[in-house]
């Protein structure tokens, strides 16, 4: 056999083995989950019902945010908006999260949007040339950490406990606390990164005629007309790409998170609609609540549902929260604790699969989700305990 033919080809196993029995039983192990309580018939058109609103209501809402951006994203590229970040912050961007300045353009790109807003800026050649090959796929956390930022802020500022009162400082010190979640994801995710592909080799080969110290930036052909359209249009395209490749992750894991989440129907029957699940990670949250409650500062037990399901979807949780101030369950404590948790987390167990799938780097996102799980129990904690200093001042 060629040796080169040897290395491409898949692995192979016995057609029956041990594998085949231990995956059929955990298959209806998974299934039985759901249908003990739901019903198989209602599990499966929940499951159905729920991927096809999810593709409606958001992945092409992503797919929009995607498009937008990716056409931002080529302009600042284009005009040299990433090379001027990239020198002026620099030195911050290094110390913090040990990433280069360019990288806060995804800061702000999807703190403006969502997740996968930084997916655009990621295809971009020059932009991704600025980086080492391990500070790469580090930016999945960076972005999912100030992912959906703007309208999670805006959000909690606006659920006034009553007149002359407001969550503005508990808002901000939260803001904070999610800026201190996304440093330790970001580490974190380098960590394991520099480990696989070590600190060296660039992102973006360079040939043997290219000298980086050049402090040149690559531009299209044309006058300042003809590279404005072609950049906003190339951008533009890049968008639909990336919105394209995150239909799968986004369908099927933010769908079975609503499912573990979420209960049944306001009335308390389930009826296969939407959205309907089993209240399996509540559940669970509700039996670690003497570890999380003392970590977080909750005022209520179900407080701690609203970071439970920004896992899934932030804007979900946010609403959760609404619901909690106004019945009394929350305060300006827990509003501090909501806001870095929801933005730092936003969803990111729905989209880090995609996201890091869309940068080609699937053998990272077990690595990817453990640093931004550590990242955002990093945010809630830093948020209360910020809001507690705050508070004696």
């Amino acid at each position: 056999m060629n040796p080169e033919t040897a290395q491409v080809q898949a692995p192979e196993k016995k057609e029956i083995g041990p594998e085949n029995f231990v995956f059929i039983a955990l298959f209806v192990a998974f299934f039985a989950v759901f249908a003990v309580k739901m019903g198989l018939m209602n599990t499966l058109n929940t499951m159905m019902n729920t991927a096809y609103a999810l593709l409606i209501d958001t992945v092409f809402y992503l797919m929009a945010i995607c498009v937008l951006m990716g056409a931002i994203s080529a302009l600042f590229s284009e005009f040299g908006v990433v090379s001027l970040m990239n020198r002026l912050l620099n030195p911050l961007m290094v110390p913090l999260f040990g990433l280069p300045g360019a990288a806060s353009v995804g800061v702000v790109t999807t703190f403006l949007s969502d997740n996968p807003a930084i997916l655009s800026l990621a295809e971009d050649h020059y932009f991704k040339s600025l980086f080492k090959r391990y500070q790469f796929p580090a930016l999945t956390n960076l972005g999912t950490s100030f992912g959906m930022g703007l309208i999670v802020c805006t959000y909690m500022i606006s659920l006034s406990p009553g007149p002359g009162e407001s969550f503005v400082m508990a808002v901000l010190v939260g803001l904070l606390g999610a800026v201190v979640g996304s440093i330790v994801s970001t580490r974190i995710m380098l960590h394991f990164t520099a480990k696989l592909y070590g600190k060296e080799e660039d992102a973006v080969p360079h040939s043997p005629s290219e000298d980086p110290n050049r402090h040149m930036r690559p531009i299209r052909h044309g006058g300042l007309g003809s590279r404005f359209m072609s950049a906003l249009l190339d951008g533009g395209m890049s968008g639909v790409k990336m919105g394209f490749s995150i239909i799968p992750g986004v369908l099927i894991i933010c769908s079975l998170v609503m499912m573990l989440t979420n209960g049944p129907s306001a009335d308390g029957t389930y009826t296969g609609a939407a959205y309907e699940g089993v209240r399996f990670l509540p559940f669970l949250a509700e039996k670690g609540s003497f570890i999380l409650e003392p970590l977080f500062g909750f005022s209520s037990p179900e407080a701690v549902g609203v970071p439970i399901t920004a896992l899934g979807a932030a804007g979900a949780a946010t609403s959760m929260a609404a619901q909690l101030v106004s019945s009394g369950l929350a305060h300006a404590g827990d509003i501090a604790v909501f806001t870095a948790m929801c933005m730092c987390w936003s969803g990111y167990l729905s989209t880090h699969v995609s996201m890091m799938n869309s940068l080609d780097c699937t053998e990272l996102i077990s690595k990817a989700i453990i640093s931004h799980t550590i990242g955002g129990l990093c945010a809630g904690v830093a948020a209360h305990w910020l809001f507690v200093l705050f508070s004696l001042l």
